[in-house]
């Protein structure tokens, strides 16, 4: 077998270390390939050196970190606090090596990428876009276990490192600089000469001296504590975990601090919370992958789905002006329709609005903001469909008016062009029944807001044919979205499960269950908002209308509660355009119970514990998602999953609804 890491010697007494795995996309650690590190460093260590340079032979990754699947095989605590030890050791011997060591980063350079990068004495980074820098691993549920919470303290000092660690993100190039994260920023096409200057450099002058940054005093620890309490009301242990860890560490001679290290990244790693968030992780690595094999007879390889490139959307309101704004702002000609000159307008304002958001965020620049705003044009006609690629339905939700849209839209457009449908609920067979060729028909079902939500749920038809559907996945992944796959149903997955549980949690409130009590055992169960708050947030009229969509399509099992109908009468919608009132109210910004409510009250009160409100509320969604599943609306349950992390805020510390039914017994395993 080809080794993972190879060395070499220059004329000029320059060690190199390459990094280059040849069975792998990416370069990750795994035992063999730390035993491929130690192997290149032992033949160095024999030869007459200067110095020595650590790069990549990868053009994207330098290296992504650890191998998850291998480290989240691991059987406990023991055996993963061994996995940090020899790491450890092994970027310890660059450390202590007998000459300087330079690390040269180009492409990715993550996790345990980076802490072989501090191990090092100097670091290089390309100025290339696809080089990004730091320490992800809190996001994943656990910490850095080869020195990352020694080294980077101690080299930028502890409030920058806990900042980084805890953010989880990587940083571009340039910012990796500023942060002190990396020594010099250099172009890509000279990353190998300079790195051997600065060896050549750090041969003649001694490796650099480093002064100490101040020690991070108790105030900050305890603030920091808070903090990530307040963010995760206590459910991540690895924020929690790196605090303490870097508190108790400061003091310590860095070989004790590393045996600390590694103590707490196993007992981390080990546990429940890390396991759930990789499982998650890699649910969403699964849908860079996702092909619609599962839905069709297999065929023979054919070439690639033609992309759409000029979208029409039919409806100006708030989805179909953030759809039409998401696919201008990734280079597609847009012509978005309404019945009016004043929807249209507003639908123009409203996307014009989210693109200075975007600029405002640094998400994309002015330059790119007009150039995507110049994409769309408006229309109370059909002028500019006759040449689409690809229409997408959102107007109201009513049967009736999409059966009359589409079979005014199949008059316009060309017979090869893709007509889709926004629909949250409705079946796709069923709106487009007028379209001849309905072959070209599917749903499409963006999540509001578009530009914040990542998931797509692209709904099949029985009559979708095969070309359709990888056209459609193909522009799904092109906008950058994580779709699911799921077979025409009323509801769907998302919708569905999600109603039931709402129809649920209104029915527990009717019953006498006050608003706080309902929505606080919600949040304190790892949910971003609960449930009133959240009929709020989507609209007590949109609530009101799925409530009755399910009654006609679920009319044995969905018995829908009255409250959302007798708000609307009072007039209460929600949180309506940032404003306005539901189940609370939302006067200046401040949000507070809504004393209007106690009109819709039961005289009496429910007393439950917040456990027994989360079991019976979490009982609806798996037994829903039990019954989609057996149904063939999806494929598996690691699709629910993906779809209700995704779509729903379930808290991904628990890794998935089906996959927390499984942990309580609620399903079997496979």
């Amino acid at each position: 077998m080809n080794p993972t890491v190879t060395q070499s010697v220059d004329s000029e007494g320059i060690g190199w270390i390459v990094f280059d795995d040849p069975a792998a996309r990416a370069n990750v650690f795994t035992p063999a390939v730390h035993a491929d590190l130690r192997a290149a460093l032992d033949a160095l260590a024999a030869l007459p050196l200067k110095a020595v340079v650590v790069l990549s032979a990868k053009e994207r990754i330098f290296i992504a970190g650890a191998d998850l699947k291998w480290l989240s095989s691991l059987p406990d605590a023991a055996a993963v606090a061994a996995a940090g030890r020899d790491g450890q050791a092994s970027f310890a011997r660059l450390t202590n090596f007998k000459v300087p060591v330079v690390c040269a980063i180009h492409g990715a350079c993550a996790g345990g990428g980076f802490e072989l990068a501090l191990a090092c004495h100097w670091r290089l980074a390309s100025a290339a876009k696809e080089t990004v820098i730091g320490l992800p691993e809190t996001s994943i549920g656990t910490l850095p276990g080869w020195g990352g919470t020694v080294r980077l303290p101690r080299l930028i000092g502890a409030k920058a490192a806990l900042g980084h660690i805890l953010k989880a993100a990587l940083l571009p190039a340039a910012e990796a600089l500023a942060a002190g994260l990396v020594d010099e920023l250099v172009p890509a096409t000279e990353l190998r000469a300079r790195a051997k200057a600065a060896a050549l450099r750090l041969a003649a002058d001694g490796r650099p001296a480093r002064m100490g940054p101040p020690a991070a005093d108790a105030a900050f620890f305890s603030g920091a504590r808070a903090e990530v309490l307040k963010r995760t009301r206590g459910h991540e242990p690895a924020p929690l975990a790196a605090i303490a860890l870097i508190e108790r560490t400061a003091g310590l001679a860095v070989d004790a601090a590393l045996a600390e290290e590694a103590r707490v990244f196993g007992e981390v790693t080990a546990g429940e919370v890390c396991k759930n968030l990789v499982h998650v992780f890699f649910l969403k690595d699964a849908v860079k992958k996702l092909t619609v094999d599962a839905w069709f007879p297999q065929t023979a390889a054919t070439v690639a789905p033609a992309p759409f490139r000029k979208i029409g959307v039919v409806g100006a309101g708030v989805m179909g002006s953030g759809i039409a704004q998401w696919c201008a702002a990734r280079g597609h000609e847009v012509v978005l329709r309404d019945v009016k000159p004043e929807f249209t307008a507003r639908g123009l304002a409203v996307i014009r609005g989210v693109f200075d958001e975007s600029v405002a965020r640094k998400k994309l620049t002015p330059e790119a903001a007009a150039a995507g705003l110049a994409r769309v044009r408006t229309t109370t006609a059909w002028d500019g469909f006759d040449d689409c690629d690809l229409v997408i339905e959102a107007i109201v939700e009513n049967v009736a008016a999409k059966q009359a849209l589409f079979a005014e839209l199949a008059k316009v457009v060309r017979p090869d062009c893709v007509l889709a449908s926004n629909t949250s609920a409705l079946p796709i067979e069923e709106l487009t029944a007028p379209v001849a060729g309905s072959g070209r028909t599917i749903g499409i079902h963006f999540f509001n807001p578009v530009s914040r939500m990542a998931l797509i749920e692209l709904v099949l038809s029985p009559r979708t044919a095969r070309e359709t559907a990888e056209r459609t996945l193909a522009f799904a992944k092109a906008l950058g979205k994580t779709p699911v796959i799921c077979r025409s149903s009323p509801g769907f997955l998302v919708t569905r499960v999600l109603f039931f549980y709402l129809n649920e949690a209104c029915r527990l409130w009717e019953q006498g269950v006050p608003t706080d009590v309902l929505d606080a055992a919600l949040r304190d169960w790892g949910w971003p908002m609960g449930p009133a708050r959240l009929i709020d947030e989507v609209g007590v009229d949109v609530t009101d209308f799925i409530f009755r969509e399910m009654v006609h399509y679920y009319p044995d099992r969905f018995k829908s509660t009255a409250v959302c109908g007798r708000m609307l009468d009072a007039g209460m919608k929600g949180r309506k355009n940032g404003s306005g009132t539901g189940f609370y109210t939302y006067a200046g910004g401040r949000e507070a119970l809504n004393p209007a409510m106690a009109a819709f009250a039961a005289g009496a009160k429910l007393t439950l514990s917040p456990e027994a409100i989360t079991e019976r509320l979490n009982r609806v969604m798996i037994d829903e998602t039990k019954r989609v599943l057996d149904e063939g609306v999806l494929k598996t349950a690691d699709d629910a999953d993906f779809a209700l992390l995704m779509g729903t805020g379930f808290p991904a510390f628990r890794g998935g609804l089906m996959r927390y039914a499984k942990s309580i017994g609620e399903v079997g395993s496979d």
